[in-house]
């Protein structure tokens, strides 16, 4: 259990991290998709989806520990750290061009988390693909914000 909080903790920190960097009046000025969400959903989801990494990788660490489960959380810690740089790069830089590489790398490690985490236990994978189609959102966004505000 105390491993499982603690991973929980790891995830939440980053979000943390990503706090720090609120949108502020840059981010208002900048013209925005129709489909982008109220600032008041981000939040909310993130919180919900840090939950759900931290919880599949005590599933992947449970099942297979560290050392035979090695690729699956260096691909877990690669997408945590580029996770953590992708608000500090939008909003903190302002440089949603940086930010949009930072976000298709994030994509591309998630994938490939997801589909070692499934090869360990089915769950850790399911759990993470709420992760992904919300990046995958996030991903389309940055690129119309960076597209609208080139």
């Amino acid at each position: 259990m105390l491993v499982l909080i603690v991973l929980v903790l790891v995830c939440l920190a980053v979000g943390f991290v990503g706090s720090q960097f609120s949108p502020g009046p840059w981010y208002a000025q900048l013209t925005k998709p129709s489909w982008t969400p109220p600032s008041s959903v981000f939040g909310p989801v993130w919180t919900v989806l840090y939950i759900l990494m931290g919880l599949a990788a005590w599933l992947v660490w449970r099942k297979a520990g560290l050392a035979e489960a090695r690729a699956a959380f260096v691909c877990f810690g690669i997408q945590l750290v580029l996770n953590a740089l992708w608000s500090p790069l939008f909003f903190g830089m302002h440089r949603p061009g940086l930010a949009l590489v930072d976000i298709a790398l994030l994509w591309l490690v998630i994938v490939v988390t997801l589909v070692l985490f499934w090869h360990v236990r089915a769950w850790a994978g399911v759990l993470l693909v709420p992760y992904l189609v919300w990046v995958s959102y996030a991903t389309a966004l940055n690129f119309s914000l960076w597209r609208l505000n080139s």
